[in-house]
């Protein structure tokens, strides 16, 4: 039933040995890898697509962000969806474009 959703998520690693932008850099790498439509944020990155590929991405993540260096991670996850229609960024940012 879910269509196209945007997706916000940011990650917030933590490491003692480990800079946070590394590990940062690894789930943006996964996100880009992943075929999906995205936008990097200063905050987060906003992920366009179907619900269930960006929730495989989403635990891919955070899989390997732990694997390549991060203690312990706090994820926030902002689900856009839309029972009649699809949601895409161009909707919300698209007229700041130019």
């Amino acid at each position: 039933m879910l269509k196209q959703v945007n997706v916000a998520l940011q990650v917030l690693p933590s490491s003692k040995d480990k800079y946070p932008y590394d590990i940062v850099d690894v789930a943006i790498d996964i996100i880009q890898k992943s075929g999906l439509k995205h936008r990097v944020c200063p905050f987060e990155t906003v992920i366009e697509g179907d619900y269930d590929k960006i929730m495989e991405v989403i635990k891919e993540i955070q899989i390997s962000c732990l694997e390549n260096g991060a203690e312990s991670m706090i994820s926030f996850i902002k689900i856009q969806t839309n029972k009649h229609h699809d949601v895409f960024i161009e909707d919300k940012t698209g007229k700041y474009d130019k």
